[in-house]
């Protein structure tokens, strides 16, 4: 099958051919800071069908940087694909994949030794495909207490430490559980004042502050300088509070992007972690031509 029929096949597959027609194909404007970066976990049900296809198809969209998750750090995969042949593919599709979110959380209670090995897979893997940040993406339910929080920042710590020697970058992504109220302390609180600046940066997400912090994102980004270096740009339904399509929901990118402090930024990603209008492949059309109409401006 040429690669005009598989893609046809696969957007007949994922939902979106009848409107892979109109889109455009063209790439970002060179003029742009920032290259539009999406999080692969967005389309993870398209991508474990086919990830070439998905990227492919995500970069006619004008995605051109990526987050990844999932690495198998036993048979050195990313989607099942060897990651040096991984990295081949995406310069392929003039892709790039600026970070990665591995399974710190799976290690929490092992020895050190045991996180500093698998510490050193994730870097081996991060190498092989030119990725500059490795991410902490979140932390299992079972481990979220305050007794958890407080040991946390010095596992941060070693890590940033150990992937900051290799010579990458080492970040912190949060949810919503870190905001939560221990009788007057804070698990976020704990990791911004517990944890070296220059070893753990920080990865915001911009849907969970706004979600469930009582600080906004512009306040943690002025209160912290030089640490959030990394966003996560995705909306938040009217009603539910759910995920959303960009330009569907209640947060005004048009005003937060017009006019907070981006001097720290090195990457951003949109996202969609469900609750999709359709799928997951129509959701990140749709987000990304809101996007591009209305808020690519700003970055």
């Amino acid at each position: 099958m040429n690669d005009s029929n598989s893609r046809r096949t696969f957007l007949k597959q994922t939902g979106v051919l009848s409107v892979s027609s109109i889109l455009p194909l063209s790439v970002l404007p060179i003029d742009y800071k920032y290259k539009m970066g999406l999080q692969l976990f967005t389309i993870r049900d398209a991508m474990a069908k086919n990830p070439i296809q998905s990227i492919k198809y995500a970069r006619k969209m004008g995605y051109e940087d990526g987050e990844i998750y999932g690495y198998d750090v036993n048979n050195d995969t990313y989607y099942g694909i060897k990651s040096k042949e991984f990295k081949k593919q995406l310069e392929d599709l003039d892709f790039t994949i600026s970070s990665g979110h591995y399974d710190f959380s799976s290690y929490f209670n092992d020895s050190a030794e045991t996180l500093e090995r698998y510490v050193g897979q994730c870097i081996e893997g991060a190498h092989n495909i030119n990725s500059k940040f490795i991410t902490w993406p979140w932390l299992a339910p079972e481990y979220r207490t305050l007794e958890n929080f407080k040991v946390l920042p010095d596992k941060l710590n070693r890590i940033g430490e150990q992937v900051t020697k290799a010579g990458l970058q080492f970040a912190y992504h949060n949810h919503d559980f870190e905001f939560t109220d221990h009788n007057g302390e804070q698990g976020y609180n704990i990791i911004l004042s517990g944890t070296d600046s220059d070893l753990v940066k920080l990865q915001m997400d911009m849907y969970w502050v706004e979600h469930s912090s009582d600080k906004s994102p512009a306040e943690l980004i002025a209160e912290n300088p030089g640490r959030y270096v990394m966003w996560h740009i995705k909306d938040m339904d009217k009603v539910t509070r759910d995920y959303s399509e960009m330009g569907n929901g209640s947060i005004d990118y048009k005003k937060m992007l017009s006019s907070i402090e981006k001097e720290d930024l090195q990457y951003y990603y949109i996202e969609q972690g469900g609750n999709f209008a359709e799928n997951s492949m129509k959701s990140i059309t749709d987000s990304a031509i809101y996007f591009k109409k209305h808020l690519q401006r700003y970055l």
